[in-house]
């Protein structure tokens, strides 16, 4: 097969994955998403290798938006409380690396809103307060060798590796987010754009 025809066949099976997870999206789980973050005095932002890169940009969009938005481990972050919400991605439910993210975030009060590709992860059944299951498959890592491990299920197969899928849906669906956001806070992509870095 030359690259021509490799590309071609992956741009169609990639859009046409995307579409299946976009139409498997729970339409609660969205609207519970959306005013979580409304709600939020603080909105913190987190997640570890390529989905915490997708989800950088979302964090990008909320301080656009206007609400007190922090990447989780900026220098500059400030401390955690009531009232807040932490939005982290954990595509297997039980990643390491956020256990004691989520531990502490815990201590303080704040709603946890975690996304994932395994809502039956063990995180994420004990210390999410808000879900968003995205059907998409996830990189299970060490995870996917475990008997005892739980298994994905009710999720869009894909023909990318390890975990492509869901790290583009990440990025693609918070963009639909903001989208939906600018509306339910009234404001315009002109209010977004007065709130653009303006030194570069």
């Amino acid at each position: 097969m030359s690259y021509i025809d490799t590309y071609q066949k992956f741009a169609r099976a990639i859009v046409l994955e995307h579409d299946a997870i976009f139409q498997r999206l729970d339409m609660g789980q969205l609207k519970d998403f959306i005013d979580a973050i409304i709600e939020a005095k603080h909105v913190f932002v987190h997640g570890t290798g390529r989905e915490g890169i997708s989800m950088r940009g979302f964090a990008m969009r909320l301080a656009h938006l206007g609400k007190a938005a922090y990447w989780l481990m900026d220098d500059t972050t400030i401390g955690m409380h009531e009232g807040d919400l932490l939005i982290i991605t954990d595509g297997r439910g039980d990643v390491g690396i956020h256990r004691r993210i989520v531990q502490q975030a815990s201590k303080t009060g704040a709603k946890i809103a975690m996304i994932t590709g395994l809502p039956e992860g063990k995180l994420v059944k004990t210390y999410a307060d808000l879900i968003l299951f995205v059907h998409s498959t996830v990189y299970m890592g060490e995870d996917a060798k475990d008997p005892d491990a739980p298994k994905q299920h009710d999720v869009v197969p894909t023909e990318q590796p390890m975990g492509n899928q869901y790290e583009q849906h990440l990025y693609l669906l918070m963009d639909i987010i903001a989208i939906l956001l600018k509306d339910e806070m009234g404001q315009s992509y002109a209010d977004m754009e007065a709130r653009h870095r303006n030194v570069e």
